[in-house]
This record gives structure tokens, C-alpha cells and sequence, in this order.
């Protein structure tokens, strides 16, 4: 079975406060309603082409919308040597812990 790092919502938040960076794995159009103001988007279906700006050098949180595809790209940033951490709960877990959240548009910031 395969290991991997992992942090809670919480965890994350304070994390990327203190200036760990936030991957956000999810697509365009889930990004544009709601997404953590500090977070770089790179979506799972870009990869391994948009990795180009993501640090090998520096822990990387990684965030989709409910985990379950952050996990599977942190257990493929580990493979590839980055030091990638799964958000568990996504950004579900996120808002419901508290982290902010901005949107792209005039509609209020929403996960769903």
C-alpha cells in the first residue's frame, strides 16, 4: 500500500498562512465559484505539463474538492519527487474549517 503524507483542513490553513504553497487540483469552472485566495491552480487533467511553476523544493498542499483526487496526484507529486501533502476533506474540509475562499466573477465564492 502506498504512503503518503496528509494534513487536515485546519492544518492547511494555517500552513499556506505561513506560506506553504496550495495546489488546487480541480478544474477551471470549480475554481472560478470558490477557491483559497493563496492557491495556485494547476488542474489533475493538465498534469504533468503544469507542474512547470510548482516547487520541488518546498512543501506542496494538495486540494481538490472532496480529497479524493488530491490523493491520487500527491501520491504522483511524491513519485516524482515533490514534497506534496494531501488536504483531507478538500475544499469542503477547507470552508468548513474556516478558510477563506474568493471567486472569479460576480456570483458570491461557493464550494459545491
Amino acid at each position: 500500500m502506498k504512503q503518503f503524507s496528509e494534513v487536515s483542513a485546519v492544518e492547511a490553513i494555517a500552513l499556506t498562512a505561513g506560506g506553504a504553497m496550495l495546489l488546487d487540483v480541480r478544474e477551471q469552472d470549480a475554481w472560478d465559484r470558490g477557491h483559497s485566495p493563496l492557491a495556485k491552480l494547476v488542474p489533475m487533467s493538465m498534469l504533468p505539463e503544469g507542474l512547470e511553476d510548482v516547487p520541488t523544493d518546498q512543501r506542496v498542499l494538495v486540494v481538490c474538492h472532496a480529497g479524493s483526487r488530491s490523493l491520487r496526484v500527491t501520491n504522483a507529486l511524491l513519485d516524482a519527487g515533490y514534497e506534496a501533502v494531501n488536504v483531507v476533506g478538500g475544499m469542503l474540509a477547507w470552508t468548513a474549517a474556516g478558510g477563506e475562499i474568493v471567486a472569479d466573477g460576480a456570483d458570491a465564492p461557493r464550494v459545491d
